[in-house]
């Protein structure tokens, strides 16, 4: 007896995909595969891109919106495909940034089909000390006075 692990949406996905054109060469999928976590005062993004030209990639900052555009390129439809599952053609993803983040000051690189972006923290979203004045000495003033 030979147990499979099945995923009962898998076949669905699949026949979806075929119904509705969108086998992979005429995919454009709204989004990216992505990572983000905080570290210290930056936080920390990443998307997979495998397979994209650096030269397509577009990378917009408007307020507190990041728009991340990239291409890649189609196959020859000449071609009797056996399984067509990665997209295609231009996709793109935004991230809606929080107030606390220095959109000014993102920095950006691609290395082997990963997009990665540093954005610092804000320096007035910072946690800050803040110095508390004794009331000690005030009335010592106005009593001397």
């Amino acid at each position: 007896m030979m147990l499979m692990r099945t995923d009962p949406f898998r076949e669905l996905d699949r026949l979806t995909q075929q119904v509705l054109g969108t086998n992979g060469t005429l995919a454009r999928p709204s989004m990216m595969p992505m990572d983000a976590w905080r570290q210290g005062d930056t936080f920390h993004v990443e998307f997979d891109l495998p397979g994209v030209d650096p030269d397509t990639i577009d990378l917009d900052v408007e307020r507190n919106v990041v728009t991340i555009r990239a291409e890649r390129p189609g196959r020859d439809n000449d071609t009797d495909w056996i399984a067509a599952e990665r997209a295609r053609g231009v996709f793109s993803r935004q991230l809606v940034l929080g107030d606390n983040l220095d959109t000014d000051r993102i920095e950006a690189s691609y290395d082997h089909g990963v997009l990665k972006l540093l954005i610092p923290v804000a320096e007035q979203a910072k946690p800050r000390k803040i110095s508390i004045a004794s009331g000690v000495e005030d009335r010592q003033a106005l009593k001397s006075a």
